[in-house]
């Protein structure tokens, strides 16, 4: 009899266990699923066009920017959006035009702003032929011999980057732009990458690399 109860709260034990990380992994889903749409509510999208007046003037009335050199926020994911505004704003992203524009920016004006952008539509863009191919290779396969990963790992196969992980889109940006990151990362100028993950991945690229993968990911959708 005593083996007998021993064997059954073992099992209940067990059973319990496996019931506990169940729910765990359930939440857990649960959270990565609804992360964007419970971080955009923190923030008021009419409040933030509102309070783009300033922003229109180098990234446009809905966030196209029409200047090459200056980024398309719209469609940008939330928190992305938030996180680049408050790396601003601390000095962990260098740019002395974005730091006075965001000086006097409270935490609840940045989400609004990251609220109004990310729910505005990108307009698209078409790649050059001439090097989409070699973009291509590296996007969606890295480059094996110097070890570095796909890009669209991260940035997902259609560039609309991953929101909870709070990788940025890259569909219909600037090459411009884009080139300029990508050389800025490289050259360790800009430096609020998680981890230096993209400072690694860029290190061993040529600009003819960095050139074509900046054509690609502009038609990306």
């Amino acid at each position: 009899m005593d083996d007998f109860n021993d064997s059954s709260f073992r099992s209940e034990a067990v059973l319990g266990t496996i019931m506990k990380k169940l729910c765990i992994s359930i939440l857990y889903t649960i959270f990565v699923l609804l992360a964007p749409q419970l971080l955009v509510a923190q923030g008021d999208a009419a409040a933030g066009q509102a309070k783009s007046a300033l922003c229109a003037t180098c990234h446009g009335a809905d966030g196209n920017s029409e200047l090459s050199v200056n980024p398309k926020i719209a469609g940008q994911k939330f928190n992305y959006i938030v996180k680049q505004l408050q790396d601003y704003k601390s000095g962990a992203r260098a740019n002395a035009t974005m730091a006075a524009m965001v000086a006097a920016l409270s935490d609840e004006d940045i989400m609004d702003l990251a609220a109004w952008y990310s729910s505005q539509k990108v307009t698209l863009l078409g790649a050059s032929l001439e090097s989409l191919e070699l973009g291509e290779k590296i996007y969606r396969a890295g480059v094996r011999e110097l070890s570095v990963a796909a890009c669209s790992a991260c940035h997902s196969p259609t560039g609309s980057g991953n929101a909870p992980a709070g990788f940025p889109s890259l569909s219909g940006q600037h090459p411009d732009y884009t080139l300029m990151q990508l050389k800025a990362f490289r050259a360790g100028e800009r430096q609020n990458d998680s981890s230096a993950m993209m400072r690694s991945v860029v290190e061993r690229l040529t600009d003819d690399e960095l050139s074509a993968l900046a054509n690609y990911v502009s038609g990306l959708n």
